[in-house]
């Protein structure tokens, strides 16, 4: 199976909508991804997402599926008590490299920046959200791996169309990535598109393969032309 993650287009984040230029890049992305293979769409509930999502469901004739969980991630303090750069994670992530400090390490969850960020449960529920859904798709994890428990060898390709933080959360817990790694390695541009590789064989178990990373190549020189001001 062949899990395709796209970042919503250039977002309103204040009406939770795309901007014109989002929709122009939402558009492009959907004719990227004609050629993919696509058999299910899903989507986080989020107006940006969900509106990117169907420019894509329109080009391939298909409906959208929402994943509730896919909805972007809330960072801060828990209990009031700051955490710098507000516990943005992106931001703890470059503070945490340029301390030194070992992002692949998996106890990440104990370290003052995140043991008390909202950030770190989002994050975990996540990570078991998805675990659960690639269940449901024929995938039961087991330990770093995946098993295929599908009955047919088809390679099936579903899209889910997200954000930064709920995508690196997801990304990097079926690649074995803890998030704070993820969110310094995974700096999705609007529309980036990236592709993670299941092993399509009954019984089978296997580690993940990354196909694709963050690709928008679609986007490149794309701009919204504007009237000019009377």
């Amino acid at each position: 199976m062949r899990i395709i993650f796209i970042r919503h287009g250039e977002p309103d984040y204040v009406h939770d909508c795309l901007t014109d230029q989002g929709k122009l890049q939402a558009l492009a992305a959907a004719e990227r991804l004609k050629d993919e293979g696509i058999e299910g769409i899903y989507s986080s509930p989020l107006g940006r997402a969900a509106e990117t999502a169907a420019a894509a469901a329109k080009a391939l004739g298909l409906s959208v599926m929402t994943l509730d969980y896919m909805r972007e991630l809330h960072w801060g303090s828990m209990d009031g008590m700051p955490i710098p750069a507000d516990g943005h994670p992106w931001d703890l992530a470059d503070m945490l490299a340029a301390e030194g400090y070992d992002l692949t390490d998996p106890s990440w969850r104990e370290h003052p920046y995140f043991s008390r960020n909202r950030v770190t449960g989002e994050a975990d529920h996540v990570a078991r959200k998805t675990d659960e859904w690639l269940l449901s798709l024929g995938y039961e994890r087991r330990g770093a791996y995946y098993r295929c428990v599908r009955p047919d060898k088809g390679q099936k390709t579903v899209a889910l169309f997200s954000h930064g933080g709920s995508s690196a959360a997801a990304m990097g817990h079926i690649l074995n990535l803890p998030f704070p790694y993820a969110c310094g390695l995974f700096h999705l541009e609007f529309t980036g598109i990236t592709v993670i590789r299941l092993d399509r064989n009954p019984g089978k178990q296997t580690l993940p393969c990354l196909e694709l990373a963050n690709d928008s190549r679609h986007i490149r020189g794309l701009r919204c032309h504007r009237p000019a001001d009377m």
